[in-house]
């Protein structure tokens, strides 16, 4: 089964194609140029496919991060994946962003705890545990401050966490101030989200039509949550 994966839900711009029946990567491209995801994203798209000597009616399954993330970068990517799916009859799968960084790590005995950097000392967040290959997940996804995590992790103090996501560095000077020395950082080619990840994590995913695609969004966009603020209305 030859899959599409595709993530948009922060800075980088990812996307890779994967034969799961060969286990192989045929390729995959990751910019993180600051440059809007509406305009790299579809050309990384057609440069993948091309390279891999493929075309895009190849694909069997259409993969995509459907959050939490950027609520532009997130539609963007599912838009996309949509459009593709939709014009080639093919299925779709969706998964969390969180579990794609997880999937990068799949080599390592060791909880990985996904952070996305939500703003305001927060992020989005969830915990697996990978042992022999396999990922399992701790937590579902959440948004909690900095230390309200670090606290979390402390229940793990005797074992290997690895931190990843563009939330990481932010969690592990909390961890720090905990005391938490089994605490670390990802490296730093497997910290950040990939479509290699997330056609990994998409693998045993349901098969679902590309109109139930929807994105998972865990806090108000900053705009309503402003004009909330204006309007006297509490959003947290």
């Amino acid at each position: 089964m030859l899959i599409l994966g595709i993530d948009t839900a922060a800075a980088p711009c990812c996307a890779a194609i994967y034969d799961s029946e060969k286990d192989i990567v045929l390729a995959q491209t990751v910019i993180n140029n600051k440059l809007t995801h509406s305009v790299t994203l579809m050309p990384i798209v057609e440069d993948i496919i091309k390279n891999s000597g493929i075309a895009v009616s190849d694909i069997d399954l259409f993969a995509v991060s459907a959050g939490p993330g950027s609520f532009t970068g997130l539609r963007i990517g599912i838009s996309a994946v949509k459009g593709m799916a939709f014009a080639n009859s093919k299925p779709c799968a969706e998964v969390t962003t969180t579990e794609a960084m997880a999937y990068n790590l799949a080599a390592a005995d060791c909880i990985v705890c996904g952070a996305i950097d939500a703003r305001c000392n927060q992020v989005f967040d969830a915990l697996f545990r990978i042992e022999k290959g396999v990922v399992t997940r701790l937590t579902e996804e959440g948004c909690h401050k900095a230390e309200e995590l670090a606290a979390i992790l402390s229940e793990y103090r005797d074992e290997d966490v690895i931190l990843a996501g563009d939330g990481a560095q932010l969690i592990l000077c909390e961890c720090q101030k905990a005391e938490l020395t089994n605490v670390r950082l990802a490296p730093s080619h497997l910290r950040y989200q990939t479509g290699a990840g997330v056609c990994l994590a998409a693998v045993n995913k349901e098969h679902i039509k590309p109109e139930a695609l929807m994105p998972m969004y865990l806090k108000l966009p900053q705009a309503q949550r402003e004009l909330m603020a204006k309007q006297g209305i509490k959003t947290e």
